[in-house]
């Protein structure tokens, strides 16, 4: 059902725009067949960002389901703790010294390493490292990282504050085959880590006592485990920028479809993630065209109704 709805989306995604198409011009075009105007539009302009959109929610989608899982919290999700605010500081500072854009992307990378390893190295003030505590650490790193935009950015010109406020709103509307090669090698590398440890996540998931008691180290799997998934979201911040609230919401709809044990979970929230950021896109092109919605701008309004209704379910 998964794959089929990721089907549908891209589909939809590659027919609708200023230049519409049905159907059957997306899949012949596809093929190189059919008008040459159409093949040009599906091969040079949609197809690379829907596959970009599509990579950055399944990204995002594993990481989250990774998170929720290795921290024991289901509102865990890259955008609350504090990576995607460290990979925007990144790109903000490279605003601000007047880089070009193509070192937009390192910066925010850049900037990602270092508030997880300021999470990391607040958690580990104690003797132990413990998931909760990394979850605050996140958080406040968020916090701060937000309060640092804010002083990088009051000083710069109208435009370049313009520039740096649409890129971390995200958005794929400049894909290009080099940033879907670029994140589909990084992403089946880390995706492939956590899938790999997958049953690791299961044992965290359980406490960290029933954990240890099944063989698992987890002052060690768990911050491991939030490297990799930290890093994951980073690299689709420095392909989209700040794309948030996927991660949080589709791996709870891979569990609300029967899906339990965190290999399965991975797999289709990275399916259901893809479908949902693809749709966004669509959404951010189509409802007020010939403008532009940032894609953030959607995903937000789509993920903080549920984060709300989460927290409710919680209290």
């Amino acid at each position: 059902m998964l794959v089929v709805a990721l089907l549908a989306s891209a589909t939809m995604g590659i027919a609708v725009g200023a230049f519409p198409l049905s159907a059957s011009d997306v899949w012949g075009a596809l093929f190189g067949d059919g008008d040459p105007t159409a093949v040009a539009v599906v091969h040079t302009l949609r197809l690379p960002r829907v596959v970009l959109g599509a990579l950055v929610g399944a990204a995002l989608g594993t990481a989250g389901g990774a998170l929720q899982g290795a921290l024991r919290n289901p509102l865990a999700e890259p955008y609350l703790l504090g990576v995607s605010g460290g990979a925007a500081v990144g790109a903000s500072l490279a605003f601000a010294l007047g880089a070009p854009f193509a070192l937009i992307p390192p910066a925010a990378f850049g900037g990602a390493l270092a508030a997880v390893g300021l999470a990391l190295l607040i958690s580990r003030a104690g003797t132990r490292s413990d998931p909760r505590v990394l979850l605050m650490a996140g958080v406040v790193v968020g916090a701060f990282a937000n309060a640092a935009i804010m002083v990088v950015l009051a000083d710069l010109g109208s435009n370049t504050v313009r520039n740096a406020l649409w890129w971390m709103m995200g958005s794929v509307a400049d894909a290009n085959w080099a940033q879907v090669r670029w994140l589909a090698t990084y992403a089946a590398i880390t995706g492939g880590l956590l899938i790999a440890w997958a049953r690791q996540v299961d044992l965290l998931a359980l406490g960290e006592d029933a954990a240890a008691g099944l063989g698992l180290d987890a002052d060690r799997a768990a911050p491991r485990i939030y490297i990799v998934a930290s890093l994951l979201a980073a690299a689709t911040v420095a392909s989209a920028g700040l794309v948030g609230f996927v991660g949080l919401v589709v791996p709870h709809l891979a569990r609300a479809l029967g899906f339990r044990h965190h290999r399965a979970v991975f797999v289709a929230s990275a399916l259901a993630g893809a479908s949902l950021v693809v749709l966004a896109d669509v959404l951010a092109r189509t409802v007020r065209a010939p403008a532009e919605l940032p894609l953030g701008a959607v995903t937000a309004l789509i993920g903080v109704p549920f984060f709300l209704a989460r927290i409710r379910r919680l209290a």
